[in-house]
């Protein structure tokens, strides 16, 4: 007897309606009464009485109801405990960072752990821990710097810094930019709220000595696209990794003296299970430096 066919039963039992039935099982009334006259032939017995005022059960019947009632809950039981089971490993991103999680990476750790079930989540800017310090996620894939206490980092790679600018701007054509290049610029904000440490490294912006003027009155941005959007039309300007991935109409020129910023990978310092260990093996060896 299949646990399909046992569903079949019990819902025309409890129906005592073979159209009823159909209906809750969606599905059409001739193949549900074909199962069942299978599975009367099966078991050698007559299960059900069939009249043109409806349905009933016969001895056998009612004692198969019962039991396929306890077959079935404990089948689902089973499957919640498999389920439950199963090994998940849940890692957070970052703008850019989110772009490293290719084919390599993913390939190679099912390869390594063909049952473990891994689950992607994406933060936005404000939260460069991607999710471990609210304990969201086992691993991230992010930038530094950030404020990292309890959280061990590894650099993968350190990547120059540039600033976004529309292709129209005067700055644009320059190969490199200085900080006082910049004076009087209005510069995109991060929320209150936001890592300290990492608001500093962006929105400081790095230390360059660009002048206060202008930097304060900038728009709130959560993620890269706001950023983006904010240069396309406010004419804001705002720090990148480079290589930057932009859209028509903007470009990143390269800072100098901008500190570089470091792709990481990172994990709770008291939570490093053997799932999270194997991940940051196999990220390192595929992605560092």
């Amino acid at each position: 007897m299949e646990l399909r066919t046992l569903r079949y039963f019990v819902a025309v039992a409890e129906e005592l309606h073979f159209g009823r039935a159909a209906a809750r099982l969606h599905m059409t009334q001739p193949p549900l009464s074909r199962a069942i006259r299978q599975l009367e032939t099966d078991l050698g017995c007559e299960l059900l009485r069939r009249s043109p005022t409806g349905v009933t059960l016969t001895p056998s019947g009612e004692q198969l109801y019962d039991e396929a009632r306890t077959l079935l809950a404990q089948a689902d039981q089973a499957r919640l405990r498999v389920a439950s089971a199963t090994p998940t490993l849940t890692v957070g991103t970052l703008a850019d960072s989110a772009q490293q999680m290719g084919a390599r990476l993913s390939a190679a750790y099912r390869e390594r752990h063909p049952t473990v079930r891994v689950r992607i989540r994406e933060a936005d800017l404000t939260d460069p821990a991607a999710g471990l310090r609210a304990g969201l996620v086992d691993v991230a894939l992010t930038r530094a710097p950030f404020d990292d206490a309890g959280i061990t980092t590894r650099v993968l790679r350190s990547d120059p810094v540039g600033v976004i600018l529309r292709t129209d701007d005067p700055l644009a054509a320059r190969e490199r930019l200085r900080g006082d290049d910049l004076a009087g610029r209005r510069w995109f904000r991060f929320p209150d709220g936001t890592d300290p440490v990492w608001r500093a490294f962006w929105t400081d912006p790095c230390g360059l000595g660009v002048p206060e003027t202008g930097v304060g009155d900038g728009p709130v941005i959560r993620t890269v696209h706001e950023c983006v959007q904010s240069v396309l039309w406010d004419g804001t300007v705002g720090l990148t990794p480079l290589p930057a991935h932009l859209p028509a109409g903007l470009t990143a020129v390269p800072v100098t003296g901008a500190p570089p910023s470091d792709l990481v990978i990172a994990w709770n310092s008291d939570r490093t299970t053997p799932l999270v260990r194997s991940f940051v093996r196999i990220t390192t060896a595929l992605l560092g430096q």
